[in-house]
Order: structure tokens, then C-alpha cells, then sequence
């Protein structure tokens, strides 16, 4: 019985992704809930698990290929894997042939007529179509590589598989190397919406700066019973900035809004955004309704959402919304930056790195953990003077952090 692969339902603001990686080739057979292919979208990288036991029979949709949402990209035979005979080799319940051809070459006939005039065995001409057809324009490439009707030295490969979005282009420049590697869907996407954002937004960035001695003090006070009592919840810093950042949210509710068309949207919750890195470019999952959570479920959801990141298992739903975001650059070691909008939000907050630092306390010069924050904001619907009392705000309450629990 014959089964349909399809491409998972993509969240609205998704319209579309990228075969990036297939994990089985037809004729191979899977287990449930095996992944069997990646999909790029400009968000995350989405797998496709197995929706059953089978071996995969046809492949429609070549890696790089744009596919939509529950479009059919593959089918497959259900049930159990196929045995395996002497010689090593799947039986896939096809009578094996002795008299057929020693191996099936595909070919287009367009092809089949070129190689005859000019003399080509098809079986040294490499096929870029589906499923490695071979197409008049691979014979024609093959032609122009080895024109004499005589067997080349080496296959040289047609200069059409060169343009595969997947694979690096290396090439020399004198006597320098030179790598083109294809830009992937999200990094694409991630620099359309920095472009998007600097050149839609009036942006402005407010900096200040905050001792970081009182939480520090608090965090080493209580770290090892917080990790105790709450099952193995680390206490970091990011916890507090977030709490801080709610209640400040909650004072200048403008720096929690967002512009929709000629409207200013004042949201009445606050759905915080965690920048995390990954090796395929940043993400920013949200963190949904943190007035409503602890700080041992704001760190947990932190931590989660770094380990996950890691591992490319965020899903999309989970950076879909949010009405502010975090992003602490100090964990790469970055002393001061000015953050980049994520639209359609109208601020952001930077966490930079902690820095022992002269500073004069009461007329007396002290070395204090110093971190510098920088706000980010849309001046189109914040002003200046509502931005600089958030950081302030955020600063005030991380100095003494006995004000976020007073909501002082």
C-alpha cells in the first residue's frame, strides 16, 4: 500500500519552506517516527518524522525544492522493513531480474538522441533531473567537457551540478581560495527582517549602565537552595532582567506596543523574547505570558529554550508574537552594542558583558561588577524621555531587586 509524505502545516506568517536534507534515499526503510527529511523555513529547521513503519518509495521533491504547507514530497510502502537477502541487498518485494540490464540508466529521450549522434555512453554522462535523469542539457554539458567520441579519461561532472543550492562553490581567484556557500532560508530571512527594521523604523538606542554587585550578592546567597527546591533550576541573571523588564513594561506601557498600520497596538501582557544563538543564525523564542511566571519558570524556559536552540528542535510556533525582546550579548563577551529591532515590536533591551569598573560611590572611588544595558526603541511611538525612564526603571530594580518583588 502506497502512503503520502507531506510537508507539515506551517503557521500563517510561514508561506512557504525548503527541502534541506533527506535522510533516506528511495528503496530505504525507516521506523516510526524516524525523521526522514528537513525542511528550512525562514524560521527553523523543521523535521519530518515517519508517520509509520515503511520503505520509501518515491522522492517527488529534490533537496533545495520550495514546497507549502501539506504538500506531497515523498511516498512510501507501509509495514515492516524489507527482508535482507544474501548479497546484502533490501528485497523490496520485486522480483529481481537476471536479463535486465546490469544497471537501469534514466534518460530523457531528447538525451538518448543526442548521445547517439554524438557518440556518448550515456552511462558517463552524470543526470541532474529527478531521480538522476539524465537531460539533453547534461549531454549537451558532457559534450562541450569531452567533445571527441572517445572514453574520457575521468567523468567530469556537468557543470549544472555546480549550481546546486547545497553544495559550496570553491574556486580560485589568482592564486587564492575562494568558497561560495549558499545562503540558507533563515539566515535569509534574518537579514531581510535587519534590513526591514533599520529602514522601516525611526530606531534610537538609550544607554545606561548598572551595578550588578546586589543581584550577584543574592544569586551566590541562595543559588544552591533555588537549585534544590526547584528540581535542578539553575538561578542566572537573565531571570531578574526579565522580571525587571515586566514591571517595567507594566509602567511605560508604550515600550510594550507595536505599530499596525496607522494604529498603535497597546498590548495588555507581556510576551518576552529570548535572543538565542544557534549555529544556523539567531532565533528569538518567546516566552508567553511572564507576568503570569515565576522566576524559576522564566529561568527554566530560558535554559530550555537554549538547550533546544542547540539542538535546532525550537518550533516555529514558539517564536511566533512576542511584545519585547531580551538579548544578552555579554555571553560572547560583547562590552556595549546597539540592539536591532525585531519588528513589529518597538523595543528591545541589551545585556552586555559584567565588567569590574571603577566608579565613584559617595565620594569614594569603588570597583564595582558594572554592566552596560542599551534600549533600542521605535521613536515613532516612543519617546525619548519614556525610553530613558524604562532603562532607568530596569536599572533601579536590578540594583536593588527587593523593588521587583515590591513592585517598587
Amino acid at each position: 500500500m502506497s502512503n503520502e509524505i507531506k510537508v507539515p502545516t506551517f503557521p500563517e506568517s510561514v508561506q512557504e519552506g525548503t527541502i534541506a536534507t533527506w535522510h533516506k534515499k528511495p528503496g530505504e526503510a525507516f521506523a516510526r517516527d524516524e525523521v526522514i527529511v528537513d525542511i528550512e523555513t525562514d524560521k527553523v529547521v523543521q523535521e519530518v518524522p515517519a508517520p509509520a513503519n515503511g520503505v520509501l518509495k518515491e522522492i517527488l521533491r529534490e533537496e533545495g525544492d520550495i514546497v507549502t504547507s501539506n504538500e506531497v514530497i515523498a511516498t512510501f510502502s507501509e509495514g515492516d522493513a524489507p527482508a535482507v537477502d544474501g548479497a546484502g541487498s533490501a528485497s523490496t518485494g520485486v522480483a529481481s531480474d537476471s536479463s535486465a540490464e546490469p544497471q537501469e540508466i534514466l534518460a530523457a529521450p531528447a538525451a538518448k538522441k543526442l548521445a547517439e549522434e554524438k557518440g556518448i555512453n550515456l552511462a558517463d554522462v552524470v543526470g541532474t533531473g529527478k531521480d538522476g535523469r539524465i537531460t539533453k542539457e547534461d549531454v549537451a554539458s558532457f559534450v562541450k567537457v569531452a567533445p571527441a567520441p572517445v572514453k574520457a579519461e575521468a567523468p567530469a561532472p556537468a557543470p549544472a551540478k555546480m549550481a546546486v543550492r547545497s553544495e559550496p562553490l570553491v574556486q580560485m581567484v589568482g592564486d587564492r581560495v575562494e568558497k561560495r556557500v549558499p545562503m540558507t532560508r533563515l539566515r535569509a530571512k534574518i537579514a531581510e527582517r535587519l534590513l526591514e527594521a533599520t529602514q522601516s523604523t525611526a530606531m534610537l538606542t538609550t544607554f545606561n549602565e548598572v551595578n550588578m554587585a546586589p543581584v550577584m550578592a543574592l544569586r551566590a546567597k541562595y543559588k544552591d537552595r533555588f537549585e534544590k527546591i526547584h528540581n535542578g533550576t539553575r538561578l542566572g541573571f537573565m531571570g531578574f532582567f526579565v522580571k525587571a523588564a515586566v514591571e517595567a513594561l507594566r509602567r511605560i506601557p508604550a515600550v510594550n506596543a507595536s505599530i499596525d498600520g496607522n494604529d498603535v497596538v497597546y498590548h495588555g501582557y507581556q510576551d518576552i523574547g529570548v535572543a538565542v544563538s544557534t549555529e544556523k543564525g539567531l532565533v528569538v523564542p518567546v516566552l508567553r505570558n511572564v507576568e503570569n511566571l515565576s522566576l524559576a519558570e522564566i529561568e527554566n524556559g530560558v535554559r530550555d529554550f537554549g538547550l533546544r536552540g542547540r539542538d535546532g528542535k525550537i518550533g516555529i510556533e514558539e517564536m511566533l508574537g512576542g511584545t519585547f525582546t531580551i538579548t544578552n550579548g555579554g555571553v560572547f563577551g560583547s562590552l556595549m552594542s546597539t540592539p536591532i529591532l525585531n519588528p513589529p515590536q518597538a523595543a528591545i533591551l541589551g545585556m552586555h558583558k559584567i565588567q569590574d569598573r571603577p566608579m565613584a560611590v559617595n565620594g569614594e572611588v569603588k570597583v564595582l561588577p558594572m554592566m552596560y544595558l542599551a534600549l533600542s526603541y521605535d521613536h515613532r511611538i516612543i519617546d525619548g524621555k519614556e525610553a530613558v525612564q524604562f532603562l532607568v526603571a530596569i536599572k533601579d530594580m536590578i540594583e536593588d531587586p527587593a523593588r521587583i518583588l515590591l513592585e517598587l
